[in-house]
């Protein structure tokens, strides 16, 4: 649980400038402190030291960065594809070290490893007694601990830098990479001296973008966020998604019924669904899932409520055109922003990252948010482990808020009752709908399996799409046979049918 600082602990803590990262923490970290940052190549430990850097510059922080694994050019190109500039921040780069080293290569007095390490360990200090830096950055530690060559005399080195440093009054940002595949934690010369650790990941699924996360394994003295959380590397620096914990988002409002502007439907339900519920939508492909769900955006968007729905399945062009043709207002309110579609691409975002972009919708003054369908959100993210249990906590945290969740979910098959998932225990209400058979033809039943906040009708009505019309709901039909086989057929008066506009 994260517990925000109090104001006279705030000018105590150096925050790092990164999205997302300083919630975890409780607003920054502590300052005058050594903490060690570790991670994979490549999952961003350069451009989090620079973001930290650049953020004590806009804070007036003086900065320093000494580089025993990257060039001066290197460092700049990073910056540029971020679009910083480097020109403020002091460097100390492996060449100057280099011309340091060459004399002494040939000493037989002293052991080689010894000399050079000394020598390194005393530049620094000098360095960084003449900028006086605030925040230091030291990348990385592979080749310190390459110098020193043995445990002791690596650990004492470290030892003198941490007491040096923190005397001078400097924030220490130490870099390292992993020390392979087979070790779990960072280097535990490391571990024992450091204020805090943090570890970066970047896992490559067998298809896809790769995702990255990170965690905090320690910070003395802070109440952290435990667990891992999803990052993003994009232009202007890393941007990290905290670990959603529906508990820290309770609010006070008011659960009344949302109408959907047809009459039959919210006799069917009740009244129609509660605000600060979840319901699912499910029934095999074709059935309208999608368009009950679109009726619903549409009819709050009418009362000037916004809507916020996510196309896994769809692409934004087709749900347009389907909403128009079946006479739904539906275009309209996306121009003028009451309605708010969202394309999902597969296999191109992590569920931290998606997490973010339903809590920024809800924070927008969405009242519904509409996931269509649970299957492509299933698909989008084939490699996650624990996606239902992310998937609870997001329906938890809209509940809380008072917003009306749709959850869209398509059954195996055109006849089958199997669904790719049980997730029915997360729905506060169950709608389903399926196909039928009566008088030679194939149409379509909705019912209501469930509903926890209140009564609800225990028939089953005829659902339809219809041209220029939009959703249709029938009158109650009695006369059903085979209902708990999953291939109802009807057995009782056709007339009590809907009717196609062009069979009047």
């Amino acid at each position: 649980m994260t517990i925000a600082p109090s104001p006279s602990a705030g000018a105590d803590l150096c925050p790092t400038g990164i999205a997302g990262f300083d919630d975890l923490i409780g607003g920054g970290l502590p300052r005058d402190c050594f903490y060690l940052l570790q991670g994979d190549p490549g999952s961003g430990k350069t451009t989090f030291a620079l973001q930290f850097l650049l953020e004590g510059l806009r804070c007036g922080e003086p900065a320093f960065y000494i580089t025993l694994s990257e060039s001066r050019a290197e460092l700049e190109k990073v910056a540029l594809s971020h679009g910083w500039s480097l020109e403020r921040i002091p460097l100390l780069e492996l060449s100057a070290i280099d011309s340091l080293l060459q004399p002494e290569s040939q000493t037989t007095v002293f052991h080689p490893s010894e000399v050079e390490l000394n020598k390194v360990t005393g530049m620094l200090l000098s360095e960084v007694r003449t900028h006086k830096p605030a925040r230091v950055v030291f990348d990385s530690l592979s080749e310190f601990r390459l110098l020193a060559e043995t445990p002791l005399r690596y650990r004492r080195q470290l030892l003198s830098l941490k007491q040096e440093l923190t005397l001078q009054g400097c924030t220490v940002l130490l870099l390292d990479d992993k020390m392979d595949s087979s070790r779990i934690g960072p280097d535990p010369h490391v571990l024992s001296i450091t204020h805090g650790v943090f570890e970066m990941e970047q896992l490559s699924p067998d298809y896809g973008k790769s995702r990255r996360r990170l965690r905090v394994m320690k910070v003395r003295g802070v109440s952290f966020r435990e667990g891992y959380h999803d990052y993003i590397i994009e232009t202007g620096g890393l941007r990290v998604f905290p670990r959603l914990t529906a508990a820290e988002h309770r609010t006070t409002f008011r659960r009344e019924p949302v109408p959907s502007g047809l009459a039959e439907l919210d006799a069917l339900l009740g009244g129609g669904l509660d605000a600060g519920s979840t319901t699912l939508i499910q029934g095999q492909a074709g059935t309208g899932k999608s368009t009950l769900a679109l009726q619903y955006a549409t009819q709050l968007a009418a009362c000037g409520q916004q809507s916020h729905l996510f196309c896994f399945d769809e692409t934004i062009g087709i749900v347009l055109d389907r909403a128009e043709k079946l006479g739904l207002a539906l275009p309209g309110y996306v121009s003028q922003g009451l309605v708010t579609l969202q394309q999902i691409d597969p296999a191109e975002i992590s569920p931290g990252e998606f997490t973010d972009r339903v809590i920024r919708g809800v924070d927008g003054g969405s009242k519904l948010i509409v996931i269509d369908t649970l299957n492509g959100y299933l698909n989008a993210m084939p490699g996650e482990r624990y996606l239902t249990t992310q998937l609870h906590e997001v329906s938890t945290y809209l509940n809380q808020r008072g917003v009306l969740t749709i959850f869209v979910l398509t059954q195996h098959g055109i006849f089958a009752d199997d669904a790719p998932l049980d997730i029915s225990y997360l729905a506060d209400t169950v709608l389903n709908l399926r196909f039928f058979e009566a008088s030679g033809s194939i149409r379509t039943a909705l019912s209501v399996l469930k509903k926890r906040s209140g009564r609800h009708e225990r028939t089953i009505r005829e659902f339809m799409l219809e041209s220029g019309r939009g959703i249709r709901v029938g009158t109650p039909l009695s006369d059903f046979q085979h209902i708990l086989s999953g291939s109802p057929v009807y057995a009782g008066d056709s007339a009590r049918m809907l009717q196609q506009a062009d069979d009047e």
